[in-house]
């Protein structure tokens, strides 16, 4: 798939303020500071996008772009640490959850783990909760591009082995990387595929 066109559209905390579900929906979450803003700006070729900050917590929205006049991608806060009060973070929790739980249109939930650490028991969490209430998601691996194979490829059978105490069946995941572009294709395939079965 080409991105030939990215326009933003709205930004807003209420579900019932968002787009229309008249279009497949595909959005993107992690941890704080997990590198959300910056493939999301490589996947779509444009460098600002999505907000970029050293700081973790820059986005504070839910942020809608519409992609090729077709479908919608969509930047979710970052949940866990951010430098914001704890009645901050709840907020964006609730919003966020009530946010995938309402979007009748969610074709899939890409959930973001830094490749470079153990894994994180809120992310843990975090994919539970969508399996329980059966919220289709895929794992992208960030910041390949941070680590040496071998040490990429040990952290990443941690993660599986240690989804593989509570899961059946793995997500599909992706391996990516903003800056050498890796993962790029595939997911924006992956996406694709989607929207054809749509």
């Amino acid at each position: 798939m080409k991105i030939k066109s990215a326009k933003f559209i709205i930004s807003n905390t209420k579900p019932e303020l968002c787009p229309k579900t008249d279009k497949p929906e595909y959005a993107f979450v992690g941890r704080s500071n997990v590198g959300k803003s910056s493939l999301i700006n490589m996947l779509t070729y444009r460098n600002k996008l999505a907000k970029i900050s050293v700081k973790p917590g820059k986005t504070r929205l839910i942020n809608h772009f519409l992609i090729n006049e077709q479908w919608y991608l969509v930047d979710l806060p970052g949940y866990g640490y951010a430098k914001v009060s704890k009645a901050d973070r709840k907020k964006w929790e609730l919003f966020i959850r009530k946010y995938i739980m309402a979007r009748k249109n969610l074709v899939c939930l890409f959930v973001l783990i830094d490749a470079r650490h153990e894994p994180q028991k809120n992310d843990l969490e975090f994919m539970e909760w969508l399996g329980i209430n059966e919220i289709p998601f895929a794992i992208v691996y960030t910041k390949s591009d941070k680590l040496s194979g071998t040490k990429l490829t040990k952290n990443i059978s941690h993660y599986k082995n240690e989804l593989l105490k509570t899961w059946e069946k793995l997500p599909e995941s992706f391996i990516t990387s903003a800056p050498d572009k890796t993962g790029k294709e595939e997911l924006l395939n992956y996406i694709d595929k989607l929207n054809k079965n749509y």
